[in-house]
């Protein structure tokens, strides 16, 4: 049986990112840079005032006093007209050019006007005193966002910023949720005895939008290989399909073989975990139609939830190009004594609490891979060993965000 490790490195091995191609930025949040990105600009693009104020020749104000000719205002998006000679002064508004001749700006509370002069009483300056100076934060040809990234909005303006208005990325995946079995009933309906409502079709498709996905669900296919298989044959049509149930060795446990049926090669079926040990994945790669990944996820919800964040979010990210796409481990102090008896590495539902002093991290309290409602109060997971061992409060531990 693999680990979790080698289940990952078999998704990296196998999943091949979407090709590069131009996307408006304006819609572009969240997609994942295809190439490197150099400026073909300075930022600012000259020197300019910090400060409303005025702009003056540091000689004139070495000892923090002098009374100085105003010689014209200079606003933002104005150029300055004259420059600043000895016992000159120009007026100027933040994000204005910095006039010739001038080298700091001396903040307007600092200041008295008087006519056409201003009077200055100021502590003694020092060079580029309120003056950010061209280039300071990018040099032309520089560097200024790299390849694997995930576009946020800062990013995106730093790209308004450098006249980017297209830029290359990797589309999001298309994906498509389908939950199996006879037990279950839509969301919308009252469930009978020996019914469930289908949770795993809305949590799943929730987790792969907030993962930068487009998701739709398929529903529910009943545990009979004709229903199955149409329904897989619907899935297969995406990036991404995402099964739950069906998975395991049971009698009705009917989704390898009819994946397999359906042309999906598998990869690995089970992982040495905790919840989430039947997961199975393959891939169904042919000439006419892109590459579908195909995940069978446990029908417990807790083991698809788990399974979804380690594998199917890795996946996505792989598929975008995101780097880094495994799972990052948080090392967070444990809040409290824990001790752990699994005979497999388990994955414990958990509160990361992020404070001054670091991160800290309290295990929920949660009854196994079938309850979902526990849950509700975690934002992450800890990685526990698969073997007895005590925890004691403070220790720093393996944990991972939601």
């Amino acid at each position: 049986m693999l680990t979790v490790t080698q289940a990952l490195e078999q998704i990296r091995e196998s999943v091949i990112p979407f090709e590069v191609s131009e996307h408006p930025l304006e819609s572009a949040l969240g997609l994942t840079l295809g190439e490197d990105v150099h400026s073909t600009v300075d930022s600012p693009p000259f020197d300019k005032s910090l400060m409303d104020g005025y702009a003056v020749r540091i000689s004139d104000v070495e000892s923090g006093s002098a009374t100085l000719r105003v010689i014209e205002l200079v606003t933002a998006g104005q150029v300055p007209q004259h420059t600043v000679n000895w016992g000159e002064a120009t007026q100027i508004m933040t994000g204005a050019p910095l006039p010739a001749g001038a080298d700091i700006v001396i903040k307007v509370e600092e200041t008295q006007r008087q006519g056409d002069h201003v009077t200055i009483a100021a502590n003694p300056p020092t060079a580029n005193t309120n003056v950010i100076r061209r280039g300071t934060s990018i040099r032309t040809g520089s560097r200024v966002l790299t390849a694997g990234i995930t576009l946020n909005a800062h990013g995106m303006g730093t790209l308004a910023e450098l006249g980017q208005s297209m830029v290359r990325v990797r589309r999001r995946p298309r994906a498509a949720v389908l939950s199996t079995g006879d037990e279950l009933v839509p969301v919308t309906a009252t469930p009978e005895r020996g019914q469930i409502r289908n949770s795993n079709g809305v949590m799943l498709t929730a987790q792969l939008e907030a993962a930068g996905a487009i998701a739709v669900n398929l529903g529910i296919a009943r545990d009979n290989r004709e229903d199955l298989a149409a329904k897989i044959a619907e899935g297969l049509k995406y990036d991404l399909l995402i099964l739950s149930g069906g998975v395991s060795a049971g009698l009705l446990d009917l989704v390898p073989s009819t994946l397999a049926e359906a042309g999906v090669r598998q990869i690995f079926h089970k992982v040495e975990m905790k919840p989430g040990k039947p997961i199975w994945f393959g891939q169904r790669a042919l000439s006419t139609t892109p590459t579908c990944n195909v995940f069978g996820l446990p029908g417990n919800p807790v083991g698809s939830l788990v399974c979804f964040e380690l594998f199917v979010r890795t996946t996505i990210k792989r598929l975008m190009g995101a780097e880094p796409s495994n799972p990052q481990p948080l090392f967070a102090r444990l809040e409290h004594d824990y001790s752990t008896r699994a005979d497999r590495p388990t994955y414990h539902p958990a509160r990361l609490t992020w404070a001054a002093e670091g991160l800290s991290v309290t295990l929920v309290p949660w009854h196994g891979s079938s309850d979902l409602c526990g849950t509700v109060s975690a934002n992450g997971m800890v990685a526990l060993p698969g073997e007895p061992r005590q925890f004691r409060a403070g220790d720093q531990v393996e944990s991972f965000a939601w």
